[in-house]
């Protein structure tokens, strides 16, 4: 294969990169509307039925980007893009005449078809771009991700300009017009300056197309894109609840917060796709899953205020007690001195504290005239433990952590068109799809581990068991690939894969 970009590739990545960071700034939209609409009383929507509204446009996207990717196989990503574009604007611009909670479901349901533009453009830069570029092309096209940060970040404004600061609160229905334009105007743009190019084998049979997902390896990495690309989606809206609650953030702040989680990810993204071309994926996704084992182990430790028993004071022999106070026991002649409470971490919420702090006092359970016996309690021990989980140091781990969780899914995507040249569609659609279930899936998990287990930190729970099972399974594939059955071509061609950062016929 060549290993020269053209200038019609180049052309393509711009147009499938910018085309994608609408949708995903479209697919989003839910996350700041809803919550204006529900603060503003608009409409007076329960939890649950808050919930669902996020929702829906994720499931919607995850669950068309299979059938998104076998089109794109079939037909080519032109017509496919541009096609998704204007259906997805329809539902979009009728949000705006939406009365009920019904009639916004059905077109959240409706615009949450552009969720399923990451696996066209997937396919369809593949198909422009040889294996040596692809993870780099694949990454600069996945940094569309930043369109979540874009809606988080402007979306709030638009709605505080087109309603007056909620004088003309119905005026709220000029922004799913403004973002239904953006989707229309895309897809002329895109029809107009793009070229459209299939795989070799597009005349497959729909069987035919289908057949990569029997094998265990697209579940894997697909778990991977779950975890990678699904959680970071799933944080991007858990967050804001999580600053309001934890660290008593205003609204505002918080949602800034979570803007700065998601936006360098999606950047960081077609870095990603860069070091996966010069290492190769497998061992990016060794570090991805490593460090995300080690961050997520540190923010599992919440917020939290212990009080403990410590140590006390035990009379060395029987006596009367003759004198007691804060910071004195006497028994006879003997003196028994106390730890007098300090009271050094009584502002403890207003200093940074990154390490746990400490704080112990005895107190005495005798009084004067008491006869004591040799070894008896004299005073009571007790022992405070304080650990603020400092909120500048948790915004810095939950960034990185979102940052490698950017490398990853760019790693994710380099190994589809390694095993798979010619079904990037299928496969990467199929991948999408789980990881776009895990945007959907995550935070009810989430909201289920905190009504259980009480903590906010259970969230980061799940995420280190689910990164220590796809880290095992990394290296359990690369002991014992998923190759049974397979003829001896493919097992010679898959160890090729697995002991060289290239697969063998990247170089010809």
């Amino acid at each position: 294969m060549e290993n020269r970009v053209t200038a019609t590739a180049k052309k393509i990545l711009l147009f499938n990169t910018f085309a994608f960071t609408v949708c995903f700034a479209a697919w989003m939209l839910n996350g700041v509307l809803v919550t204006f609409l529900v603060e503003n009383q608009v409409f007076r929507w329960t939890p649950v039925q808050i919930g669902w509204l996020m929702g829906i446009p994720v499931l919607t996207g995850a669950v068309f980007r299979l059938p998104a990717g076998l089109l794109t196989d079939r037909f080519g990503g032109k017509p496919v893009f541009g096609i998704l574009l204007f259906l997805s604007a329809i539902p979009m611009f009728l949000l705006t005449y939406a009365e009920s909670y019904l009639a916004f479901a059905l077109c959240s349901f409706g615009f949450g078809l552009t969720g399923a533009s990451f696996a066209v453009g997937i396919a369809f830069t593949s198909v422009w771009y040889p294996a040596k570029w692809q993870g780099t092309a694949l990454g600069i096209f996945g940094a569309g991700n930043l369109g979540a940060a874009l809606t988080t970040l402007f979306a709030p404004t638009l709605l505080k300009e087109l309603t007056q600061d909620g004088a003309n609160i119905e005026a709220w229905r000029q922004l799913p017009v403004i973002y239904a334009a953006a989707l229309l105007g895309t897809g002329v743009l895109f029809l107009w300056f793009t070229n459209n190019k299939k795989p070799a084998a597009n005349n497959k049979t729909l069987a035919g197309l289908l057949a990569p997902l029997k094998k265990i390896r697209v579940w894997r990495f697909g778990l991977y894109y779950f975890l990678v690309f699904g959680c970071f989606v799933a944080f991007s809206q858990w967050l804001v609840p999580y600053y309001v609650n934890v660290y008593y953030l205003p609204l505002i702040t918080a949602g800034l917060l979570a803007s700065a989680f998601s936006l360098p990810a999606g950047i960081i993204r077609a870095g990603g796709g860069w070091l996966s071309d010069r290492l190769g994926a497998r061992k990016v996704m060794y570090w991805v899953l490593g460090l995300s084992v080690a961050i997520s182990a540190l923010l599992i430790v919440p917020k939290m205020e212990i009080y403990s028993p410590g140590k006390g004071i035990m009379a060395r022999q029987e006596g009367t007690v003759t004198f007691v106070s804060d910071s004195l026991i006497m028994v006879g002649d003997l003196r028994y001195p106390l730890i007098v409470r300090s009271n050094h971490l009584e502002d403890a919420d207003e200093r940074v504290l990154i390490f746990p702090a400490r704080e112990t006092w005895q107190q005495p359970v005798v009084k004067p005239g008491d006869t004591v016996r040799k070894k008896q309690l004299l005073a009571k021990g007790y022992t405070r433990i304080y650990f603020q989980a400092t909120i500048w140091v948790f915004v810095g781990l939950v960034i990185l952590i979102g940052s490698v969780w950017g490398v990853g899914s760019a790693a994710v995507y380099k190994f589809i068109p390694q095993y798979y040249p010619e079904e990037v569609g299928v496969v990467g659609g199929m991948v999408g799809v789980l990881g776009g279930l895990g945007g959907f899936f995550s935070p009810i998990i989430f909201g289920y581990l905190l009504e259980g287990i009480g903590v906010w930190t259970s969230s980061w729970m799940f995420i280190l068991l689910l990164s220590v099972i796809c880290l095992l399974w990394l290296r359990r594939s690369e002991n014992r690939p998923e190759r049974a059955g397979a003829p001896a071509s493919q097992v010679e061609k898959e160890s090729q894969l697995l002991n060289k950062s290239e697969p063998s016929y990247q170089k010809g």
